[in-house]
């Protein structure tokens, strides 16, 4: 079926069933392989587990960019390809490789010097310090995999495909998962590597699937009089989702300097919440991708009623899916907790830590899917501000001000950020349709 016909006619809740499943699958096994990672790193020390939650935000802040980068690539080709203009589209993809390759050069160049620093800014611990440095500087200085499928796989979501970026992410995730436990521990004649076997098994995943995307997704690049204009757009464009994951990085950092007080256990504890949080947030994240190109091309061709649809479907479907992760964290937190960890310290913070966190999953689907919604629709202040008002104004504040009553009320910021983002997001939405309402009268 053609992009018009497909995003422009046929039944949305069809088109997230078609585009969603395949994504949910790549990020499901995304999600495993973040948790077997973390498992066999747990089991071979308790301070390996304590640096790769010291690692995460910078990690995310590595994704931010790729990812946000290549969003502004597949938002614009959307709208181009919803207007009929493909080769305009083209133009913007075959930007995409060389704008990876730079990005992935300053970012590397910038961690590897400031590694130590933000290690001891994060623990008194040598050997965690130690860990973070290793691993760290390995993911990081490493990363080109990670930079250039991010936008080789934007620019084939844009045209509809799925299916390669999915299989791309299946094998990259297999590669690790099976270099994992041979790198960490030294088997089969290979050296033991500790935790930096876990960064290299990680990075080599990521050219694999880099190079699996690379087949289809590379375009030729074009006249460089266009550059300035056109990466000027893109930023333009992806930056509210640049932010948006961004500040996830320096949300959770600032939550890690909280928690170090009260001690490292605490920190271990948010650190395994992310990682379950990476498995029971693959239906929300496949929404997040799938709505995009959807509602820019459907705004472009000035559909708003199919955007609106758009919006309630994903947000029903989150919900519906979401309430799973719900019923997890509230019922069985010390099961989930114990399949990384045998400290009974973490166990125990992480039993009430998990029931708190569990109650915001449902207001968070909208909250992480209005800024998605607006980006799409080029509202990037709206987008930017919903970001800035979660990540910002509401977690670390929050989460200071209600550790100063004790660390189990600290684990209270989760549900009151969801849900004033959320409200918020409301607002905004409700200001959307009245603005476009009295534009198409």
């Amino acid at each position: 079926m053609e992009t018009t016909e497909f995003y422009g006619k046929e039944k949305i809740s069809k088109i997230l069933l078609k585009l969603a499943p395949p994504v949910m699958l790549a990020q499901l096994i995304q999600a495993l392989y973040n948790i077997i990672d973390s498992l066999f790193i747990g089991r071979y020390s308790e301070e390996g587990l304590t640096a790769l939650s010291i690692i995460y935000p910078i990690q995310l802040l590595m994704i931010a960019l790729a990812v946000g980068t290549g969003v502004g690539i597949n938002t614009i080709m959307a709208a181009r390809l919803g207007q009929g203009k493909k080769e305009k589209a083209n133009e913007y993809a075959g930007i995409g490789t060389p704008l990876a390759l730079g990005l992935w050069f300053l970012f590397a160049f910038v961690c590897w010097f400031m590694m130590p620093f933000y290690a001891r800014l994060s623990t008194n611990s040598q050997t965690v310090i130690g860990d973070v440095v290793l691993y760290g500087r390995i993911v990081c200085v490493f990363s080109i995999g990670l930079f250039l499928e991010s936008i080789w796989t934007k620019v084939l979501q844009a045209e509809g495909d799925m299916k390669t970026p999915m299989f791309a992410q299946i094998m990259g995730a297999v590669t690790n998962i099976i270099l994992d436990p041979l790198l960490i521990f030294g088997k089969i004649g290979l050296p033991e590597m500790g935790i930096g076997g876990a960064a290299v098994a990680t990075v080599a995943g990521q050219i694999v699937a880099a190079i699996i995307v690379g087949r289809k997704g590379f375009r030729k690049s074009p006249g460089k009089a266009v550059y300035p204009g056109h990466i000027a757009k893109i930023f333009r464009i992806g930056t509210p989702n640049i932010l948006m994951q961004s500040a996830y990085t320096f949300y959770i950092f600032g939550l890690n300097l909280i928690l170090s007080v009260f001690s490292d256990q605490a920190v271990t504890t948010l650190g395994l919440y992310y990682k379950w949080q990476t498995f029971f947030f693959i239906p929300l994240g496949a929404m997040q991708t799938c709505i995009v190109p959807v509602i820019s091309f459907n705004y472009a061709a000035k559909n708003i009623e199919r955007c609106k649809k758009t919006l309630s479907t994903s947000v029903l479907f989150g919900m519906l899916l979401m309430s799973i992760g719900t019923v997890c964290f509230s019922t069985i937190p010390g099961q989930m907790l114990s399949v990384f960890s045998s400290d009974p310290v973490v166990i125990d913070i992480g039993k009430v830590a998990f029931r708190f966190i569990g109650t915001s999953f449902l207001t968070m689907v909208t909250s992480l899917i209005f800024p998605v919604f607006f980006q799409a629709v080029g509202s990037s202040l709206k987008s930017s501000m919903l970001t800035v008002i979660r990540t910002v104004v509401l977690f670390v504040p929050l989460g200071f001000l209600f550790s100063r009553f004790g660390l189990t009320w600290f684990w209270l910021t989760f549900p009151i950020t969801e849900l004033v983002t959320s409200l918020v997001g409301v607002g905004f939405y409700i200001q959307f349709l009245k603005k476009n309402v009295l534009s198409t009268k």
